[in-house]
């Protein structure tokens, strides 16, 4: 016989949050359902190190999944599934919906560059017999985090002739990977005694990438010149090439389950790849929706979102105007209908950091999905804060379907913050959340996410898209 609640129980329940934590509320099969679903996300945060890997694997499962090349002089009809490569750093992928573009579409939009260490433009120089590249970090990165570890290199090369040469270095355990040098302890008495953010300096992330002569005679830059020739050989570039190059270093390890009971993951580029891989398999295995339905995987959101492959940048708008006027509508009134989940991480709570949270408005692991109304810093700086009465359609399509979702902020009001692409969506008229996975260690090489909220994004991406 079931237990009688008291009035009081009763009322509780009535009025007030449920305590109790998220994973609590999932069945064995859902929690499985999520460690399946991230299965399939530990390879693509493995190759996508960066936003042109990201592309362009993201491009191969759209394409497997039956999405073809936009045209805008192309007539489109319900059901169909088109993408847009913005440069090969951004992508958009759309399901033609039954009403097409004539009530707005419905965006999923995540980011898919990461804090990393470029190369300056002329990166590659000898001192004291061993070859070095110089080095220009990119995004919010605490310098200390990349010392001593294993490094790769990805990208594009340009040359004059007019060919690119894709460059990915050091993943291989078969060969070399390349390495920023730390001081050692006995050495180090002044530096421990300087603030952090004047112990380690920009201009000293320089990236050890050779130590033998290419002969022995007596030349100058013997070191170097052995590191160009092996370039050379392997990828048929010279030094000059690197003034027309894209080329940064990521980690080399693999994501990996975190815990003994597997239940975290850990890897490079969590922030912001887990919220666009849900987004992008929402758009893959989105049906025909009533809305169109447009994920869109942008560049450039660590460094404020400039540039053409950013979200300030206008390729969306012009992608939904071109839609829009195969519709017969105005493009502005297509995009003033729409709704976006912009889809980027928050911090999840870290007892071990408690003083910097405020514990009754963080986000935590395995609670599901995080709804940030706003992010911005102190008075709301820099934020675009949804509205109540978007929060409210937001709430109801995630309770009505089940998926497990909180509210957080980003720390204390008055301790730090950060931003997201939700403001530069806003400024198009289009109702905006940020959406997305609670990260612990945001923004090191090795951050940490639990398998239930990036499936927790999935499904929310899902309701969405309908």
């Amino acid at each position: 016989m079931a237990e009688e609640k008291s009035p009081i129980k009763e009322l509780k329940e009535k009025l007030l949050m449920d305590p109790k934590p998220g994973i609590s509320k999932l069945s064995q099969e859902e929690i499985k359902a999520a460690d399946q679903f991230c299965e399939g996300y530990k390879p693509f945060l493995d190759y996508a190190r960066t936003e042109r890997d990201a592309v362009k694997y993201s491009i191969e499962l759209a394409e497997k999944a039956g999405f073809v090349e936009f045209d805008p002089d192309k007539a489109y009809k319900a059901g169909d599934r088109v993408y847009v490569n913005n440069r090969g750093k951004a992508l958009m992928l759309a399901v033609i919906g039954t009403k097409g573009v004539t009530e707005g579409v419905n965006l999923a939009i995540a980011h898919i560059d990461s804090p990393r260490i470029d190369l300056k433009p002329s990166p590659l120089y000898e001192a004291n017999n061993l070859a070095l590249f110089k080095t220009h970090y990119y995004g919010g990165i605490r310098k200390y985090q990349w010392l001593a570890m294993p490094l790769a290199l990805h990208g594009v090369v340009c040359k004059t002739d007019g060919t690119t040469v894709d460059i990915r270095f050091g993943d291989d355990e078969s060969e070399p990977c390349l390495c920023i040098t730390d001081l050692l302890p006995h050495l180090a008495y002044e530096q421990v005694e300087k603030p952090l953010k004047k112990a380690f300096n920009g201009e000293d992330l320089n990236v050890l990438v050779g130590s033998r002569p290419y002969c022995d005679e007596d030349e100058s830059e013997l070191v170097k010149l052995n590191v160009m020739s092996i370039l050379n050989a392997k990828y048929g570039i010279t030094e000059d090439d690197f003034l027309s190059a894209e080329l940064c270093l990521v980690p080399t390890y693999k994501t990996r389950d975190v815990g003994f009971d597997g239940g975290l993951m850990g890897g490079y580029g969590h922030d912001d790849r887990c919220c666009a891989y849900p987004a992008l398999m929402a758009a893959i295995d989105a049906k025909t929706p009533e809305k169109t339905a447009i994920t869109v995987l942008c560049d450039k959101e660590e460094t404020g979102s400039d540039g053409n492959t950013g979200m300030q940048s206008d390729f969306l708008r012009y992608f939904i105007y071109d839609l829009a006027k195969a519709d017969g509508v105005d493009g502005w009134r297509a995009i003033s209908k729409s709704k976006c989940l912009s889809a980027d991480v928050n911090a999840a709570y870290d007892p071990t950091y408690a003083s910097c949270f405020e514990a009754k408005n963080s986000s935590y692991v395995n609670e599901g999905v995080v709804i940030s109304k706003y992010t911005g810093h102190g008075g709301k700086g820099g934020t675009s804060d949804a509205s109540a009465e978007f929060m409210g359609e937001v709430r109801t399509m995630l309770q009505k379907n089940n998926i497990l979702w909180q509210v957080g902020e980003l720390g204390k009001v008055d301790l730090g913050g950060g931003g997201t692409i939700a403001k530069y969506v806003a400024n198009m008229n289009v109702d905006v959340v940020d959406l997305g996975v609670p990260v612990l260690s945001m923004h090191a090489p090795f951050e940490l996410i639990s398998k239930i909220d990036i499936y927790m994004a999935y499904r929310a991406f899902s309701a969405l898209f309908g």
